[in-house]
């Protein structure tokens, strides 16, 4: 199993994963971050990306005052946008920039980020990539290409009623 609360599987995956680990350390992301417990979630650890996949990266973050000023001092020149959104009762903050080719995504609420249903759902979608095979992950590439989101797309061919929750359960 990949340790993925690190960025080392990076360094030996795909291409792209390379290319990720590269822009992350060069622009010292996760140490600019640090504090906040970050982790790498969505498709590219999994190796699930499609053309235009960002680079989704999860916080735990108490003061949310302190950690907006922390990314607008470290991220501003990137044409840094942040909102404030509530989902299922919790506060969050969602900010988007772009570093060379990558969209940029850091997600923060005020959870451990391991409890977060963003690395769930990877978790989740890890181990049933893992059991399914190589030709499993190609539909989800296909269905992914089409403009499906992941969860969605492992509903579909999983016949997940309801693929938010249920992959959580995997």
């Amino acid at each position: 199993m990949i340790d993925f609360t690190k960025l080392d599987y990076l360094k030996i995956g795909n291409e792209k994963q390379k290319r990720a680990y590269e822009v992350l350390t060069k622009y010292k992301i996760f140490e600019v971050l640090e504090y906040y417990s970050p982790i790498l979630t969505g498709t590219i650890p999994i190796e699930i990306d499609v053309e235009g996949s960002d680079l989704d990266i999860i916080c735990e973050v108490e003061d949310k005052i302190k950690f907006e000023k922390i990314l607008v001092k470290n991220f501003s020149e990137f044409d840094l946008k942040i909102k404030k959104i509530t989902i299922k009762e919790e506060n969050s903050i969602i900010c988007n920039f772009e570093l060379e080719e990558f969209p940029i995504e850091i997600f923060a609420q005020n959870k451990p980020t391991t409890t977060q249903n963003a690395y769930r759902h990877m978790i989740a979608e890890y181990k049933v990539l893992q059991e399914k095979g190589e030709e499993f992950k190609q539909k989800i590439i296909d269905l992914k290409k089409k403009g499906i989101k992941t969860e969605l797309a492992f509903g579909m061919l999983l016949g997940l009623e309801n693929p938010y929750e249920d992959l959580l359960k995997f």
